[in-house]
């Protein structure tokens, strides 16, 4: 873990495609929502990682307002409207002294994630 002076807030998203034609309209959104994401105030860390058939999203934020504010937004709130009809999955976000490595990250996402 990379140590911090201040709490951040980290956000770990796993989504599972529900068939190869909703795939289509998943990356249709995954896409600008990242790019959007890049872009947002507050955003420290942002990756991408696939395992298995979950797609997984580890960002780490200044705060939870920074992360709130990009999830209720643009290209990320278009996509949160679409999720139930192309995936399923599960969210864990928490306040933190360090960033996460990505096994750190899915064990916490493993045993704390809650339905999306």
């Amino acid at each position: 873990m990379q140590e911090n002076n201040s709490p951040v807030y980290v956000s770990i998203t796993g989504l599972k495609v529900k068939n190869f034609f909703a795939s289509f309209t998943f990356w249709r959104h995954a896409i600008p929502s990242k790019v959007q994401a890049e872009k947002s105030t507050g955003l420290m860390f942002l990756d991408v990682k696939r395992k298995g058939s979950y797609h997984f999203t580890l960002s780490v934020w200044e705060n939870r307002a920074a992360m709130i504010a990009y999830r209720n937004s643009g290209a990320h709130l278009a996509a949160m409207k679409a999720f139930r009809n192309i995936a399923t999955g599960k969210i864990y976000g928490y306040e933190a002294r360090s960033i996460p490595t990505w096994d750190e990250a899915l064990e916490l996402w493993d045993e704390y994630a809650r339905d999306a």
